[in-house]
């Protein structure tokens, strides 16, 4: 299973973080990727800055020919669509796609254009990740941990847990 989580906190020129989303779905159904199922929209507190604008999370499972290298400079263009900027790490941002899961693989990337480790490395602590992946498979297991779904929703600090709905 391919999983993808969308993010955004900034409006972008196609709306806010909610438009923002929706219209990102639309660069994940082509011939080379296509979405599988959706999750609802979660909203979240920004981490780890909470005085940052809120999120609105989806996570999204897919289909595609790409390897995952491939994908990962895909995702990289259709932020750009976005305008997603860079300057900082963990600022608010217009569209922010990770890859979560990628077939259960552990995959590392460096090069001088991409630095990525697959499966996201904080995937079980953010409520942001794990209960939209709930809602689209119960029966999940973390390649990190190899731990089923509710058991890490069920490890969320209390604090994390209260700050996060379904939109």
């Amino acid at each position: 299973m391919i999983l993808l989580s969308l993010g955004s906190n900034l409006p972008s020129k196609f709306g806010d973080s909610k438009q923002t989303l929706l219209k990102c779905y639309e660069f994940f159904n082509n011939d080379d990727v296509k979405i599988l199922k959706k999750s609802s929209f979660y909203e979240s507190t920004a981490v780890p800055n909470n005085l940052d604008p809120k999120f609105i999370n989806s996570i999204i499972s897919i289909t595609t020919r790409f390897s995952a290298e491939e994908l990962i400079k895909y995702i990289l263009k259709v932020e750009k669509k976005f305008h997603r900027k860079r300057d900082q790490i963990n600022a608010p941002r217009t569209c922010d796609i990770d890859i979560i899961d990628f077939n259960g693989q552990k995959i590392n990337i460096s090069n001088t254009n991409i630095s990525l480790e697959i499966p996201h490395p904080r995937l079980e602590q953010r409520s942001f990740v794990l209960y939209p992946i709930r809602e689209i498979d119960k029966n999940w297991k973390s390649p990190l941990s190899g731990k089923k779904i509710d058991q890490l929703i069920e490890n969320l600090d209390s604090e994390t847990k209260k700050n996060i709905t379904i939109i």
